[in-house]
């Protein structure tokens, strides 16, 4: 699949680029996509949640009524789960949630991910680029350039460029990363790809090593 190369100001450089039907042109297989998702949602939960139990509760151990003759239920101490304050049955303990999935599940979700992208035509290729400095308003005017402004955009670098990322990373719907941190949860999440030209080959070495 051919795809014009334009510039971060948006004019057109003349240049296509193929983007290879092993990355973009697979047969998307949706459960992969779920896995991964699923699996990347559960890595960033902390698991610290915890409720006291009645042995963890401070208060009396002192019976509070004998046991029979006064026409109600029986009751042990203030700590029951039954009273206010008291310990709760069942609760949340620590846990990690994260589980293993295999690395050619993972690829296979990347793939389909950029694939269903690259039908529906949500994928732009940029020139490299560089800022010469630090500053949001180059990134917005980027983006304004490229009929993204207002859109949920991720931008793909060949390798970390410190003045794009700090560029970009105070803008809400926006998201930079590397080509070694592509994920299926952010391209799925995104509403539009930007990969810049050099990260292309990047990325299908990654995702096409043996």
């Amino acid at each position: 699949m051919d795809i014009s190369v334009v510039k971060h100001s948006g004019e057109t450089t003349g240049r296509k680029v193929n983007l290879t039907n092993e990355v973009f042109g697979i047969e998307p297989n949706d459960h992969a996509i779920w896995l991964d998702v699923k699996s990347f949602l559960a890595n960033q939960r902390q698991g610290t949640h915890k409720s006291k139990q009645r042995n963890e509760i401070s208060g009396s151990s002192k019976k509070l009524k004998k046991q029979k003759g006064t026409g109600g239920a029986r009751a042990g101490n203030i700590k029951n789960p039954q009273f206010k304050g008291g310990g709760r049955v069942f609760g949340p303990t620590p846990r990690d949630y994260s589980f293993k999935l295999n690395k050619k599940v993972k690829d296979l979700a990347r793939k389909s991910a950029l694939t269903y992208k690259a039908k529906d035509n949500m994928i732009a290729v940029v020139e490299d680029f560089n800022f010469a400095t630090p500053k949001t308003k180059e990134y917005l005017a980027m983006l304004k350039s490229l009929s993204l402004d207002g859109k949920k955009t991720l931008l793909v670098l060949p390798e970390a460029i410190s003045s794009v990322v700090l560029s970009g990373r105070n803008i809400q719907n926006a998201k930079v990363v590397t080509a070694d941190q592509i994920n299926t949860y952010d391209v799925m999440n995104a509403e539009q790809l930007i990969l810049v030209e050099s990260s292309l080959s990047k990325i299908d070495n990654l995702l096409n090593k043996q």
